[in-house]
């Protein structure tokens, strides 16, 4: 009884957290889903947009981050656009996209044996993110896919933006730690609690240092 009220607890405290990111998250119409990638570039970058976010990749996280990706790593890399609803009033939204982003990364390690990856997650694309590493809080959701342990060795780094689970103060699971850069704006609403709702579109001053996090895991 007890570890169902604490359950029941932290679904509300992410309920609450997704209030918050709809408030400020309105980002506008979101451009059409990608099919899976199927070349094998030494790096798969697979990055999982924020709610409605305009762009590629997205245009606040994904598509700067990708350009300063390919510029500063070491070897080739691809992208993949993770094919998800990114609305909150979708209730498959984040099932969907931990759905599409382990079966992604499951075709990929099958297709492509040497190929690793670095996952990328934005605001509710952070959620989806925890969800494929299997963090606590986000499968106790339901529906979700977690990427199975045997893959975990090919994830180089993942890197978070505005990460709602943050300011709930969950954690990915132990194992990728060393491997996650978690990255929250002063002011931020949603990763922080901060009342800056403009902080939470502005990660300019976060690309090189994630760009470095990742490439010194490489």
């Amino acid at each position: 009884m007890a570890n169902r009220k604490v359950i029941q607890f932290e679904k509300w405290r992410v309920v609450r957290a997704f209030a918050v990111l709809l408030l400020v998250a309105g980002f506008g119409a979101a451009t059409g889903m990608h099919a899976w990638a199927a070349s094998c570039a030494a790096v798969d970058v697979v990055v999982a947009r924020g709610t409605h976010e305009p762009g590629y990749l997205g245009s606040v996280v994904g598509d700067p981050l990708y350009e300063a990706l390919w510029q500063a790593l070491p070897v080739d890399s691809q992208e993949y656009r993770v094919d998800y609803p990114a609305d909150l009033l979708d209730p498959s939204s984040i099932s969907r996209g931990t759905q599409d982003m382990t079966a992604h990364l499951m075709w990929q390690a099958e297709n492509c044996p040497d190929q690793r990856f670095i996952l990328v997650g934005f605001s509710q694309g952070a959620v989806v993110t925890h969800g494929v590493l299997g963090t606590g809080i986000v499968t106790v959701l339901g529906g979700i896919y977690s990427l199975p342990g045997d893959l975990e060795s090919r994830v180089a780094a993942v890197l978070l933006f505005g990460d709602p689970i943050r300011l709930i103060g969950w954690n990915v699971p132990d194992r990728y730690a060393g491997r996650t850069g978690n990255y929250c704006a002063s002011g931020d609403p949603v990763c922080e609690g901060g009342i800056r709702p403009a902080a939470h579109t502005d990660y300019r001053w976060a690309m090189w240092p994630a760009v470095e996090f990742a490439v010194d895991r490489m």
